[in-house]
């Protein structure tokens, strides 16, 4: 009789160990002696790290990937081959064959006998005064890399998802551009964006961080099953918290509406459902697939211009007219020869009466932006610094000016998958081009869901929206996300009604004349906004105090609403 074939685990164990580039060095090696695991991801290339990448390029063409990983592998790799884990990363970057090379030679030094694979073919070319240009691609070309025996797999530009969408599809067989799996993918790219941002799904960044210890959460891990569904969870031991907040919280972050869509599959965020399954378990299940989108997301750099930045101290009384004066005499110097954006912002940080100089101090930001560089180098730093003894009373600067440097411009695209050659390169070196979806769908939104019944009418009091909600922010190119939730039925159904986006703007006046979205996520009793313009040319321009919007949602919660006292 012909000989069965092995049946796959019932559970897949895929963990993290970087959100980006510069996250937890010893993650990679915590989460490999922490616990069971099949699979350690880790995700380096936010939108940002696209663009310090290419700058490293352009010095050296060898360049292009996160050192980083390297550096934890050879600190690594013997454990992982040992404990039968295998590894995948988008640490690539812009070359990811360079680095597979490089991993290559480090286990043949090493001894240490890994097979390593690579996906290239994410890279665009015709895009004219573009540093970067690079589609978002799907899991397939991991999986087939998976299949083909590979214990390591980089990649470049790939969706955050497809590190844990790949490895599951080869673990369980799912059909990656077919459409009998698309739910179970749809679970995968799930799990996947929660683990993506390593520990922002165990309590970093978390609005109710004072109800738990947070001082060092771990690292966080996918119990995955053949349908798709998942149980996120950490190693024993470990710090941090996982519970049906922290996970609301993540599953919010950077997303959109109901319909969240990727290279292989849309996943449907409006039929997820969480539900506690242990201490520090979370049961993610129910969600649904669709077929994807025909075209695929891109994202383009390139160097947007020059900056430069001058931050005044103003200390003690008068702070307004201090400002003023400056700000004035400034002006007048620029006026012959003046940037193409000046940009004045005054953080007031003074307190009355301090008791130590800097509780005094007020902070008044100048940032100017030209595409050249002469308009503001010593332009600005003579017009600024000369007058030092001729200006308010108390005058210093936080730094000595520069001569100014360039910045970045993040831009999303779309772009025919006929443009891409997805490719697996395999461990024998074998290329296998990675087939595009049979079926798609063109994405539309989602018909509004109906909003709970109100609370009953009642008195009120005026607090923090905080006190009610959690929210969390980023930054998807110029766009700004913020999500916000409710922890109960009750505090659904006074937001669901109260935070419209009129409402928003009231709380958020920097928000005035943008356009906003707002997206209900009734099983989440959240609601999901897209601030369109905020960020500007994006985080890489820092153009915004606050330029990858990571502090907007605390900014909100602190904002004061009259709540219903039975809700208090």
């Amino acid at each position: 009789m012909p000989a069965t074939a092995p049946q796959p685990a019932p559970v897949l164990r895929i963990g993290n160990a970087s959100g980006f580039y510069g996250d937890r060095f010893d993650a990679f090696r915590s989460m490999l002696e922490g616990g069971e695991l099949d699979v350690l991801t880790g995700d380096y290339l936010a939108e940002l790290t696209m663009l310090i990448l290419g700058r490293e390029r352009l010095k050296d063409p060898s360049a292009g990937y996160a050192r980083t990983f390297l550096r934890q592998l050879e600190e690594t790799l013997g454990l992982a081959h040992d404990r039968g884990v295998r590894v995948v990363a988008n640490a690539g970057g812009l070359n990811p064959a360079g680095l597979a090379a490089k991993i290559a030679e480090l286990a043949g030094r090493l001894g240490v006998p890994a097979r390593v694979a690579h996906v290239e073919g994410d890279e665009l070319r015709g895009y004219e005064g573009a540093l970067t240009a690079h589609a978002y691609l799907g899991g397939a070309g991991i999986t087939a890399c998976l299949r083909a025996g590979a214990d390591i797999v980089v990649t470049g530009r790939v969706t955050d998802a497809a590190l844990v969408t790949g490895p599951a599809a080869a673990h369980f067989g799912w059909d990656v551009g077919g459409t009998g799996d698309l739910d179970a993918l749809a679970g995968a790219v799930v799990a996947g964006h929660l683990l993506e941002c390593g520990a922002q799904v165990t309590g970093g960044n978390y609005a109710f961080f004072t109800e738990h210890d947070v001082r060092a959460p771990g690292f966080p891990l996918a119990e995955i099953h053949a349908d798709g569904s998942a149980v996120i969870t950490k190693h024993p031991g470990t710090g941090g918290v996982v519970d049906v907040g922290t996970v609301t919280a993540q599953l919010l972050y950077e997303t959109g509406g109901a319909r969240y869509a990727g290279p292989d599959v849309t996943a449907r965020l409006d039929t997820v459902r969480l539900r506690p399954a242990g201490p520090g378990r979370v049961a993610v299940d129910g969600v649904r697939g669709e077929a994807p989108p025909p075209a695929l997301k891109a994202g383009l750099t390139r160097i947007g211009g020059w900056r430069n930045e001058v931050v005044f101290v103003l200390t003690g009384l008068d702070i307004e007219a201090k400002a003023a004066l400056v700000r004035t005499q400034v002006e007048d110097a620029l006026a012959k020869n003046r940037p193409a954006q000046v940009r004045w912002e005054l953080a007031r940080t003074d307190h009355p009466d301090a008791d130590t100089e800097e509780g005094a101090g007020a902070l008044l930001r100048l940032v100017v932006r030209d595409p050249e560089q002469a308009a503001v180098g010593r332009a600005v730093t003579g017009a600024a610094i000369e007058l030092a003894l001729a200006s308010y009373p108390g005058f210093h600067v936080t730094a000595p000016p520069g001569k100014g440097s360039p910045y970045g411009v993040f831009e999303a695209a779309y772009v025919d998958r006929d443009r891409v050659r997805h490719t697996a390169v395999l461990p024998d070196g074998r290329r296998e081009r990675v087939r595009d979806p049979a079926v798609f769908r063109e994405l539309a939104d989602v018909p509004e869901p109906p909003l709970p019944e109100p609370l009953s009418p009642g008195p009120t009091r005026r607090v923090p929206l905080g006190r009610l909600a959690g929210a969390r922010s980023g930054d998807k190119g110029g766009d700004a996300n913020l999500g916000v939730w409710a922890r109960d039925d009750a505090a659904w159904r006074w937001l669901a009604h109260t935070l419209t986006t009129d409402a928003l703007r009231a709380l958020l006046p920097e928000t005035a004349g943008l356009r906003v979205e707002r997206h209900v996520l009734p099983a989440l009793r959240a609601l999901n906004f897209t601030l369109h313009g905020l960020l500007g040319e994006g985080a890489a321009s820092a153009a915004r105090f606050d330029p990858q919007a990571k502090a907007l949602g605390e900014w909100l919660r602190s904002r004061h609403v009259d709540v219903p006292e039975v809700l208090l």
